[in-house]
């Protein structure tokens, strides 16, 4: 045979075909595929793929025009596994607009998440719980939500050519189009403005006790009240919130897994430093009816739900991360959830256990920080205390920002759909004022914390506990009557009744601190 043509084939010269990087396009959702120039010939032949066959040499008879066009369908059989759908609205979006997140930034943000001030209301729960219970209730929480954070990481990308950036869109890949957002919009959009509204009440109290340490016998005689406080803690988050989208908060998350793994160290280092009251029991607190009894544990349990929070922002923060073929986002992702939680774990527990261990039954309802100061405020110096107080500001300042972000991308998508063009600086600052502002709205209404938190628990607990383990079953669908199908199943309807349970205990204690507050007022 005659090798000519075949040899002309060869040697004429082709463009590589450079994938757009993934950072450059208007979403990030194209992957980029490798390419080696000048490589050796091992290097060549060290990957297969089904289109290997259609070569230049194996070609070689067919002529110029039919080679090209069928070269171009190898790149592109190539590519197909490696190009994922864009939408050109999630360019508009706070969440996906930025996609160079690494495993540092996925752990500050999971830590800004998962830790705060709802670990200095653990004791509270113990308080009702006892030592056994307690400690048995917060160990099962913290490995059930490491499971189905895991189960949430790897869901990210569970079909091939398609990113879930959001909880909502992952419901709806789950139990379809309608239900997944009757399902999963409400709790989701709920624990983060419930969040909001709760770190506004703790860091407009926490305000005041700063101020009051810090001013000290020479505070003037008209001092802030603490609703003026709550507007002052407002005003700041606001202006905080004004940063454009999630990557571009991740130095604040930086500042707020800091401050919170620093002034929960000092918290209950502090407390079990102290002398302890005389007048302590560590019996839990017993009900004044046998019908207020089971509702006080729920609301108790409640609390320990509502301090594992977050995972409503796992795939939001996971979305803000690169994506390719052989480098796919769930890996940096889950490094950097695995440090976040090891970090997690060495703070919620000391906390719990120190803290009960302090002041067992004395635990007031708002938390650890205000029985250190309640009970502690001549023991130890001033200078330490306001340190504390002024860490616990910054970190709810941080976290407000980050559970804030949803409710900012949701109010942001229903604009950019409407109208097919993005918010300008003007409507996205309108949005962020206006979110602000009904969370300080419903705190005013609502300034029972500790109550608050087992309601935001037993409402958000399918978020975290019951729905994950549902989508693992519907999507992956592990071989009926295997251990994953009992597990998930198990675990998804265990989270629904522990949800129902939790909510009404939150509800019988925040109507019960409502009345009780309203007769101290009347009086």
């Amino acid at each position: 045979m005659d090798e000519r043509p075949e040899m002309e084939l060869m040697s004429i010269p082709t463009t590589p075909r450079v994938s757009t990087p993934e950072i450059l396009t208007p979403t990030g959702q194209r992957s980029p595929r490798s390419i080696r120039l000048g490589g050796s010939k091992d290097q060549t032949k060290s990957s297969w793929t089904p289109t290997s066959l259609i070569s230049p040499r194996f070609l070689s008879p067919i002529g110029t025009p039919m080679k090209k066009v069928i070269v171009n369908m190898k790149g592109y059989l190539e590519e197909v596994g490696h190009i994922t759908k864009l939408n050109p609205q999630d360019a508009w979006l706070p969440i996906t607009e930025s996609r160079n997140g690494n495993a540092h930034y996925a752990a500050f943000h999971n830590l800004n998440a998962g830790i705060g001030f709802q670990a200095l209301l653990l004791p509270v729960a113990f308080s009702y719980l006892g030592w056994s219970w307690g400690i048995i209730a917060l160990t099962i929480a913290y490995f059930w939500q490491l499971y189905t954070l895991w189960v949430l990481v790897q869901l990210h990308e569970a079909v091939p050519g398609k990113r879930y950036n959001r909880y909502v869109e992952l419901a709806q890949a789950a139990f379809g189009e309608r239900l997944g957002v009757w399902l999963a919009l409400f709790p989701t959009v709920y624990l983060s403005a419930g969040t909001g509204t709760a770190l506004i009440l703790i860091g407009g109290e926490t305000m005041k006790l700063f101020f009051q340490i810090v001013c000290g016998p020479a505070c003037s005689s008209n001092p802030l009240t603490t609703v003026e406080w709550y507007l002052v803690f407002t005003s700041l988050s606001i202006v905080l919130s004004q940063l454009t989208n999630l990557n571009s908060i991740a130095g604040l998350s930086l500042v707020g897994a800091i401050t919170a793994i620093v002034y929960c160290t000092i918290v209950w280092v502090l407390s079990v430093t102290q002398m302890r009251r005389p007048s302590m029991s560590y019996q839990p607190i017993s009900s004044p009816t046998a019908t207020a009894s089971p509702f006080s544990i729920f609301n108790a349990l409640g609390v320990i739900a509502f301090a594992f929070r977050g995972h409503n922002l796992a795939l939001e923060i996971q979305a803000t991360m690169p994506s390719t073929f052989k480098h796919p986002a769930h890996v940096p992702m889950w490094r950097g959830a695995k440090v976040a939680y090891t970090l997690i774990a060495m703070c919620v527990f000391p906390v719990a256990i120190g803290g009960f261990w302090a002041y067992g039954n004395l635990m007031p309802s708002s938390g650890i920080l205000n029985a250190l100061y309640g009970f502690h405020n001549h023991d130890i110096s001033r200078g330490l205390l306001a340190t504390t107080f002024l860490l616990v500001v910054f970190n709810c300042l941080s976290s407000y920002q980050i559970y804030s972000m949803p409710v900012f991308d949701s109010f942001e998508a229903g604009y950019t759909s409407r109208t097919n063009r993005p918010c300008s600086i003007w409507v996205r600052s309108g949005f962020r004022v206006l979110c602000g502002f009904i969370s300080f709205f419903i705190g005013v209404a609502f300034p029972f914390l500790s109550s608050l938190a087992g309601l935001l628990g037993g409402v958000t607990l399918p978020v975290t506990f019951a729905y994950p383990c549902f989508m693992r079953a519907l999507i992956r669908k592990p071989p009926k009557y295997s251990f994953s199908w009992y597990l998930n199943w198990t675990l998804g309807w265990l989270g629904i009744a522990f949800s129902l349970a939790f909510s009404a205990g939150g509800i019988w204690s925040t109507v019960n601190n409502g009345l009780k507050l309203r007769f101290f007022q009347s009086n």
